[in-house]
């Protein structure tokens, strides 16, 4: 297992669903990711950042404003940083085809990996039926969501006090709830279908805050998870091989590699 002590480079990092400016957001964890991880290209895939929280009341505390900066002095040291707007972030889409400090903003992208590879990167809202059709009911959704979160919060301060790593109620209830199963399976096929339409090998997304690498549907289906729930982030390595990470506590926690795409595919 590699050292924490000693940073990694990558040829693609992709993260996504951030959501700076809510109080469910781990900015200290994803922080602590950025100071060990290096990448040629960096894609922020979606909702790093909350217009509909901000709203609704302003939070924003040091720690998202350090990783903006983190982020940015990235880019200033020659990393290629590419934002995909979402949902909670779509006021961003007005921007799209333009650079700020160093950064592009696209609507969705063409990523080719290091084997040739060639992978649609896009948020996935757009293929969000709820979103799509029924924006109170996503708004509904989003509040009974910040309310667990907030529970969630006390139940980590618990926990961080006992030295246990980060744990998502939310995220253990999607596995649960059949409901929400079903949800995750439905919204993967789709992507992997519109990967299809796209004749590309692959998809990487955010969206649904479900951290995921499978072939299930024909294509390689890769979601990044969040920075709320899972603490997860996918890298590319040099050869071409996907990593999904899991980054759950700041200190002296080695890194845990979920699954790779070779794994993946067996």
């Amino acid at each position: 297992m590699p050292d924490r002590t000693e940073p990694r480079t990558y040829r693609a990092l992709f993260i996504s669903d951030v959501h700076l400016g809510t109080r469910g957001c781990q900015a200290d964890l994803l922080l602590d990711f950025l100071r060990y991880h290096e990448a040629e290209t960096i894609y922020l895939v979606g909702d790093m950042i909350d217009g509909w929280r901000l709203k609704r009341s302003w939070y924003w505390p040091q720690a998202h404003n350090d990783v903006v900066q983190k982020l940015l002095r990235k880019a200033r040291k020659g990393a290629r940083i590419i934002y995909l707007p979402g949902n909670h972030d779509e006021f961003l889409r007005d921007y799209v085809g333009t650079h700020f400090g160093g950064v592009e903003v696209v609507d969705s992208i063409i990523h080719e990996s290091a084997t040739g590879k060639r992978y649609l990167v896009i948020h996935g809202d757009q293929f969000d039926v709820v979103v799509r059709h029924a924006k109170w009911l996503a708004f509904l959704g989003d509040w009974a969501y910040v309310t667990a979160l907030g529970i969630n919060t006390w139940v980590n301060i618990v926990r961080r006090k006992l030295g246990l790593t980060y744990w998502s109620l939310s995220a253990w209830a999607k596995l649960k709830v059949k409901n929400a199963v079903n949800f995750i399976g439905k919204f993967e096929e789709t992507l992997a279908s519109e990967a299809e339409r796209r004749d590309v090998h692959g998809v990487i997304c955010g969206h649904i805050h479900h951290a995921a690498m499978h072939e299930e549907y024909g294509v390689h289906y890769v979601n990044t998870g969040d920075w709320v729930e899972s603490c997860t982030a996918v890298g590319e390595t040099e050869d071409g091989e996907f990593e999904l990470i899991r980054w759950t506590k700041i200190g002296e926690q080695p890194m845990t590699k979920l699954v790779t795409a070779r794994q993946a595919a067996a």
